[in-house]
């Protein structure tokens, strides 16, 4: 029987365990959106993970309103990015760069421009800005003529990627962002070839896909999915139908693997009473499936693989916490809580202060 510890060709990436670490958006790059040297410890750390999603990675000023959060589109962001991922390398790791474009869920304070999206839509609350939080603004809808420079900023982004060391890089097509805006229905009512039927509303993620590919290949290309109930105000009202061509089109194309979150009905960060998709998923995805949003034992991580659902687990606010994840999980070690006030916030306190278990022996 496969386990948890087990390794698994993810793609092209060889991983020594599916013990995976999710992106974590973590705020810690500069206001021009550069990394810096605290994050070059931060992901060194968490080097035993099977493979390190690194935290949303803007891929061009427009799509990137995330405060302090790292970008891949000039030169000074892909060297601030190469001692990151050297040190992981060097401490044994492999590490993935994820592409991000957020869509409506930016603030023009930060862009310097109107939110784009499928449609003019606008998300319910406020964004975060370096002023504080802010109401989002409704997006202007993207020009059938403006998508190609859509698909150039990955294209950019995913050279940038390979230039800064990464092993490959995945697609956020998840969680509310630009390309998940196209994917779902009531964000979507466009009447053009990027509108309307499910072959429609996929043809975005389709063609990010197909550009990402063509520079670093389909074995060190992934995508994540949010395919069940509410993310950030984006639904669906047939979300198997739509999530289930989705798959099978990334199938089809190859990619190295797909990571689905999942919350369920009492999901910690994030609820809903939609069922999981990943069974349905499962039947038309031939490739690793990973799992992610609320595994927080080896227990529960090893239930959904044995279950046959799923490759591997990736760990998010967990991972964030112990940064020597796999080994604690291995030997049943106790588990460091996260520090919810430090998610986001500058600065090394809870970020790379968590102890590791040899730290901790030590310590008593």
């Amino acid at each position: 029987m496969t386990s948890l510890f087990d390794p698994i060709a993810l793609g092209d990436i060889q991983a020594p365990n599916r013990v995976l670490m999710a992106p974590l958006t973590r705020g810690r790059a500069t206001r021009e959106h550069v990394p810096t040297e605290i994050m070059i410890e931060y992901y060194r750390q968490r080097a035993s993970a099977g493979l390190i999603i690194t935290e949303a990675t803007g891929i061009s000023q427009q799509g990137l309103g995330w405060p302090y959060a790292p970008g891949l589109w000039s030169d000074e962001q892909v060297a601030a990015w190469q001692p990151v991922t050297a040190a992981v390398h060097e401490a044994g790791g492999r590490i993935v760069a994820q592409l991000w474009h957020m869509g409506r869920q930016v603030h023009s304070s930060v862009t310097g421009e109107q939110p784009v999206s499928s449609s003019a839509t606008a998300t319910a609350g406020d964004a975060h800005t370096y002023e504080g939080k802010k109401p989002f603004e409704t997006a202007r809808p993207l020009r059938t003529d403006e998508i190609p420079g859509i698909l150039d900023d990955y294209e950019r982004a995913t050279r940038n990627a390979l230039a800064a060391g990464f092993d490959g890089v995945q697609i956020h097509a998840a969680n509310g962002y630009l390309i998940d805006q196209f994917l779902r229905d009531n964000a979507n009512v466009r009447d053009d070839m990027y509108g309307g039927s499910i072959e429609n509303r996929t043809r975005l993620l389709r063609e990010v896909t197909e550009r990402v590919i063509a520079v670093a290949g389909a074995g060190r290309t992934s995508v994540r999915l949010s395919p069940n109930g509410d993310s950030q105000g984006v639904d669906d009202s047939n979300p198997e139908a739509l999530f289930t061509y989705a798959a099978k089109l990334l199938s089809d194309l190859g990619i190295g693997f797909l990571e689905l979150r999942e919350p369920g009905p009492d999901g910690t960060f994030g609820k809903t009473d939609v069922p999981k998709l990943s069974p349905a998923i499962r039947k038309v995805f031939a490739r690793p499936l990973v799992v992610n949003s609320d595994y927080d034992t080896a227990e529960a991580a090893q239930a959904v693989i044995d279950s046959g659902v799923a490759d591997a687990v990736a760990f998010g606010r967990t991972f964030l916490a112990n940064p020597d994840l796999p080994e604690r999980l291995k030997i049943g070690a106790p588990l460091n809580t996260s520090d919810m006030a430090t998610w986001y916030s500058q600065g090394e306190a809870g970020y790379t202060d968590y102890p590791a278990l040899e730290q901790e022996t030590v310590a008593a």
